[in-house]
C-alpha cells in the first residue's frame, strides 16, 4: 500500500482516501430581538408556542474547500404577540480530500451540519438566556432526514412543471 501526504489522506488502490478537515468554524450572524419588552408588553413570564426553523447552504470557496451555513431560527409566541426572535447563522470552511464527487452533496448538507449544529444550539441557548427567557435548547435535528425530504420536494418540483409543460 502506498501512501501519499498526510493532508491528501492514504492511497489505496490508486484513489485517495476520503479525507474532511475543519479549516474553520464562526458565527456569521446573530441576531435576538426581544420584542415583548422592546415594546412595553413586558409578558416575559408567560410560557410561549416556539417554532424552530433550519436551514442549510454549502458554497465552494476553491477546489477543495466549502463554506457550509446553519441557520436557525427561533420564534417565541403568545397568543397573536411576538415575544421573540433568535436568529444564528454558524458556519464552518470545511476541507474535502478524496471524497467522490457524487458524495460531496449529501456530506456537505448531512455530516458537515452534524459537526456545527452542537456549537449553533449552545449560541441559541445562550442568546435566548442572555435575553432574560430560559435558555432555548434546541432538539437534536436528522440532517439525513432533510437532506432526502428536501431531495424528494425538488424531485416533485421537477415533475409539476414537467407536467404543466407538457400540457401546455
Amino acid at each position: 500500500m502506498a501512501e501519499a501526504d498526510k493532508g491528501a489522506g492514504a492511497v489505496q488502490d490508486g484513489a485517495a482516501t476520503p479525507r474532511v478537515s475543519i479549516k474553520a468554524q464562526y458565527v456569521r450572524d446573530a441576531s435576538f430581538e426581544n420584542i415583548a419588552v422592546r415594546s412595553g408588553d413586558g409578558r416575559m413570564d408567560v410560557k410561549p408556542e416556539i417554532q424552530v426553523a433550519v436551514n442549510l447552504d454549502a458554497k465552494k470557496r476553491s477546489a477543495s474547500l466549502y463554506e457550509v451555513i446553519l441557520k436557525v431560527t427561533g420564534t417565541a409566541r403568545a397568543g397573536e404577540e411576538t415575544m421573540f426572535v433568535v436568529e444564528v447563522e454558524y458556519a464552518g470552511l470545511f476541507e474535502l480530500t478524496g471524497v467522490p464527487e457524487a458524495q460531496v452533496h449529501p456530506y456537505l448538507l448531512i455530516e458537515c451540519p452534524r459537526l456545527l449544529f452542537p456549537f449553533a444550539r449552545r449560541i441559541v441557548a445562550d442568546l435566548t438566556r442572555d435575553g432574560g427567557y430560559p435558555p432555548l435548547m434546541l432538539d437534536l435535528v436528522d440532517f439525513a432526514a432533510l437532506y432526502r425530504a428536501e431531495i424528494e420536494r425538488r424531485r416533485a418540483a421537477e415533475a409539476a412543471k414537467a407536467e404543466t409543460a407538457g400540457n401546455a
